[in-house]
């Protein structure tokens, strides 16, 4: 074991999402990532509990930067919204390692 990585990045990208957890799984890494992903899912009922819980979630979100020892931003496109910034804000006061992800042959270190 490696250690543990959190994914963090827009729920739009839930495709990358599962890619990058895959091949870190594959690299010998646990992977904590979003739980739910709002901007994908279709079912209403589920659309608005996310949208009640927002706060609550982003908060877990926060604990699992806190546990891992990298995060890994997935920014497809260059695209990073509040939230994600949010996060980087975050995980640099902490110090944790931050890469970029923009597709598996794309790495850059924050």
């Amino acid at each position: 074991m490696k250690g543990i990585a959190t994914l963090c990045g827009s729920t739009k990208f839930k495709k990358e999402f599962d890619r990058m957890n895959t091949l870190l799984t594959l690299d010998g890494w646990i992977v904590l990532s979003v739980g739910a992903f709002g901007h994908v899912e279709k079912n209403q009922n589920i659309l608005n509990e996310i949208e009640n819980k927002k706060v609550m979630l982003d908060a877990l979100h926060m604990e699992k930067i806190r546990m891992s020892q990298i995060v890994i931003i997935i920014d497809k496109d260059g695209y990073i919204g509040e939230s994600t910034q949010r996060e980087v804000q975050y995980a640099t006061e902490l110090k944790k390692p931050i890469f970029y992800w923009r597709n598996r042959h794309n790495w850059a270190l924050g």
